[in-house]
């Protein structure tokens, strides 16, 4: 028998635009059928140039730097193509704290207390990493 070629998971009904879902899977050599009410994996959204940005993604570890190397590509547009593949999944980057930096006038003031002898070394490190 020969082999059917698969063809990709469309991501919408053609006619209303409403998400599929996947309502039976077959084993090709047994040929038993599971019928049932099945979530499309998220990566069926993506189109073929995010499937590539997943694959590099995944075998990079995530590490931007060789996803660089391997795509060809400058750590701004990795990064954005790698937001693309979020937001076609549906998904949204974590959101980060951004550390508090200390202003020139704080670091000077943090300063003139460590030599002042108000604060100590360590005291003066946390101030200026703005852990403090």
């Amino acid at each position: 028998m020969a082999k059917e070629e698969y063809h990709d998971i469309p991501r919408t009904c053609p006619i209303t635009g409403e998400q599929l879902y996947i309502s039976e899977l077959t084993a090709e050599k047994s040929g038993i059928t599971i019928r049932g009410k099945f979530k499309v994996p998220l990566t069926a959204a993506l189109d073929e140039e995010n499937q590539r940005i997943l694959d590099v993604f995944l075998r990079s570890r995530g590490v931007f730097s060789t996803m660089e190397k391997e795509l060809g590509l400058s750590y701004p547009t990795v990064r954005a193509r790698v937001d693309t593949m979020l937001a076609a999944m549906g998904l949204e980057p974590i959101k980060t704290e951004k550390k508090e930096s200390v202003t020139p006038e704080e670091k000077r003031k943090i300063l003139q207390q460590l030599e002042d002898g108000a604060i100590t070394p360590e005291e003066a490190k946390t101030k200026l990493r703005g852990t403090a």
